[in-house]
């Protein structure tokens, strides 16, 4: 009878009841919405890299070595001995490893060199390859294969080719323009930082570094080319997938403290982690903004069922006539509001899902955020439990004063 007699008396404030209702479906959706995207970030962010058990470089501390080699950013303090990728490449423990060297750039794009392993085992997002949108891997010395964005920005085929620059500066003062690379391959995008990342091999790395004299000879006989020239002697960092996850803290312990190299070796997942934890600051102010405007939108249901506490002194009169009591009123009040905001908080959670089902493909390939579109958890569930109590505690004000209005009526 009370819910009916709700329905009823909100039904007969269209209107007002309207713009209640489109306050706090905004509000609630963007409450969720953000709830969502963190969470999903989150998670998102910790898979730009999967399936990699640790990441090995020289010692610069773990977030660092995790920027340099997943991110792109910065650069390493120091390099590790080749005889260290060859020793962990053979190691019992270790089932692949993938070894990367930078330090060059092409426009303002890192160049990274490493091997074909790269490409058949380096995984992200929920383990996902790499896979080609066009042409194959780097075959010869002077191949490359270029990531999504690099070739959608420069407007780079197959078959074109690219001059790579000494440093890691948009401008460089040192151009290999003796060795262009031919692109062979474009790869389909990632949303993560491969997008923006030019793949060489390790022998082109030493092959556009190598004296002009030298780099002629090879240039015109490549067929011929001495391996003592191409020769690697050390590379940036090095990442390993493991035979047993069980092994990976005894490999780790055992590279830290190997005696023919200095190493530092990481887990990707403890280091991410730790550097999602460095912006926490900006995920409250998120979480801040998102609270103030569902306060605001509470308050607004607040003031509307006060304003309306005068336009309806003849429905209460009516209702006292019938019987209710003053308690009945005060719960009337009540459950209009947890109906106007569970209503809200319903439709709120329909639209954020369609929302991200919709842009779910556009956020991972623009964005690199896999935000699923599944929204119907018990995180969510929670936050609308929480939108529920916060409404129940700001009708309590127009509740309290129909409340008092219905003593007072004279019957």
């Amino acid at each position: 009878m009370l819910m009916s007699f709700a329905i009823s008396s909100l039904k007969s404030r269209g209107k007002s009841l309207a713009l209640t209702f489109l306050s706090l479906l905004i509000s609630v959706s963007v409450l969720l919405s953000v709830e969502h995207v963190r969470l999903q970030a989150q998670a998102s962010f910790n898979r730009t890299v999967s399936d990699v058990d640790l990441i090995v470089g020289a010692p610069s501390g773990q977030l660092n070595l995790l920027l340099y080699t997943v991110f792109r950013m910065g650069s390493p303090t120091n390099n590790i001995d080749y005889a260290s990728y060859t020793m962990l490449q053979n190691h019992p423990q270790v089932s692949w490893a993938i070894p990367i060297s930078l330090g060059d750039s092409h426009k303002g794009y890192r160049v990274l060199g490493t091997t074909q392993a790269y490409f058949e085992h380096y995984k992200y997002g929920n383990k996902q390859p790499l896979t080609f949108a066009e042409g194959n891997t780097f075959s010869g010395t002077f191949g490359t294969v270029i990531g999504a964005d690099v070739a959608n920005t420069l407007n780079y085929q197959v078959g074109d080719n690219i001059v790579i620059a000494h440093g890691m500066g948009a401008v460089s003062f040192h151009n290999h323009d003796e060795s262009p690379f031919t692109i062979t391959g474009i790869l389909a995008p990632t949303g993560t930082p491969v997008d923006k990342t030019v793949h060489v091999s390790l022998a082109g790395i030493e092959a556009m570094h190598l004296p002009p004299a030298q780099l002629h000879e090879l240039l015109e006989h490549p067929e011929e080319a001495d391996a003592q020239l191409l020769k690697v002697d050390s590379v940036s960092a090095i990442m390993l997938g493991l035979t047993s996850k069980f092994a990976t803290f005894t490999l780790q312990r055992e590279l830290n403290n190997y005696p023919d190299d200095r190493l530092m070796a990481i887990l990707p997942g403890v280091a991410l982690a730790e550097m999602w934890q460095m912006m926490s600051s900006i995920e409250n102010l998120l979480r801040f903004i998102s609270l103030l405007i569902m306060l605001s939108s509470l308050f607004g249901l607040s003031t509307m069922l006060l304003a309306s506490m005068q336009q309806r002194e003849k429905e209460i009169a009516v209702l006292r006539i019938i019987g209710a009591g003053a308690g009945t009123i005060f719960r009337l009040i009540l459950t209009e509001a947890l109906l106007l905001s569970a209503a809200a908080s319903a439709t709120a959670l329909l639209l954020v899902f369609a929302l991200f089902t919709l842009t779910a493909d556009w956020l991972a390939s623009e964005y690199g955020m896999f935000i699923s579109a599944n929204v119907f958890n018990l995180h969510n569930l929670l936050v609308i439990g929480i939108i529920l109590g916060a409404t129940l505690i700001c009708s309590l004000v127009p509740a309290i004063d129909a409340y008092r209005g219905a003593i007072n009526h004279k019957l």
